[in-house]
């Protein structure tokens, strides 16, 4: 199971160095704690997969749709390696995206063209890009990991309904396209239910909301629809997720940049 040791490692490390001060928590160390809670409890799912459309809207309300199939696949000590294939439609069938999350160093991340029979890999300088001309930049596709941000807790608020944290994340990565995220986490479930993204002048870019939440195997919740709604440009893009699968028994080999040209 991915990161279960370290994270309970991390998870106990931390409570106990809260514990054992008589003072409160710093607003810092009270969102490192929130963020190493939510990573822990959304572990021990090993590999998952699962059909997603992609609806991108332009600010005249015009809209295009893909489809899409994603595969995900837990790793110890690191983070998710994901695949990403586009179906539809015709003219980017084929298109497949990998990538490789880390804790701290730069992902790996690579796309596969079929148009032009090339993988091309995405430099550490161009994750703030967008991905498939969506809203969503190549960096926001990665896995959460505790150790790419610092944090600050700022205050309770309600969002869907939920009662929640909410906290200040700054991106370790220089090469970010962020100065800072906020995130709205529930207090029950520890799910994300907003992301306000600053771009590098830190004004609000982009607003990323989740919405109609689904537990599987009595543990793990994901998020049925995603909203990315792009301020500064008046687009949008939603994907609507369906059809998960728990530990269906991926394989390593699958996620291998080699493997890319042969998806079909």
């Amino acid at each position: 199971m991915m990161q279960k040791n370290s994270l309970s490692r991390l998870l106990a490390a931390t409570l106990f160095s809260f514990s054992a001060s008589s003072l409160a928590l710093t607003p810092q160390e009270q969102g490192l704690q929130i963020a190493v809670q939510a990573k822990f409890q959304d572990t021990g799912w090993v590999d998952n997969s699962a059909d997603m459309k992609m609806v991108l809207r332009n600010p005249q309300g015009q809209t295009s749709v893909r489809q899409l199939k994603i595969k995900t696949l837990e790793q110890q000590d690191d983070g998710d390696k994901s695949l990403t294939i586009f179906n539809h439609p015709k003219d980017i069938k084929g298109t497949a995206f990998l990538s490789f999350s880390h804790p701290v160093a730069s992902d790996d991340q690579w796309l596969y063209l079929p148009s032009l029979k090339r993988i091309k890999r995405i430099s550490s300088h161009n994750k703030s890009g967008p991905f498939m001309g969506s809203e969503f930049a190549f960096e926001d596709l990665s896995s959460f990991e505790v150790k790419k941000y610092t944090y600050k807790y700022l205050n309770d608020e309600t969002v869907n309904g939920q009662d929640s944290f909410k906290v200040e994340q700054y991106p370790v990565d220089s090469n970010s396209g962020y100065t800072r995220r906020v995130s709205w986490i529930d207090k029950v479930e520890y799910r994300i239910q907003k992301i306000d993204f600053y771009d590098r002048k830190n004004a609000l870019l982009k607003t990323l909301s989740y919405t109609d939440y689904q537990q599987y195997l009595n543990k793990f919740w994901r998020a049925n629809t995603l909203n990315m709604v792009n301020h500064q440009s008046g687009k949008s893009t939603v994907l609507n997720w369906s059809n998960y699968a728990f530990k269906s028994g991926l394989k390593e080999a699958s996620f291998n940049k080699n493997a890319l040209k042969r998806i079909r």
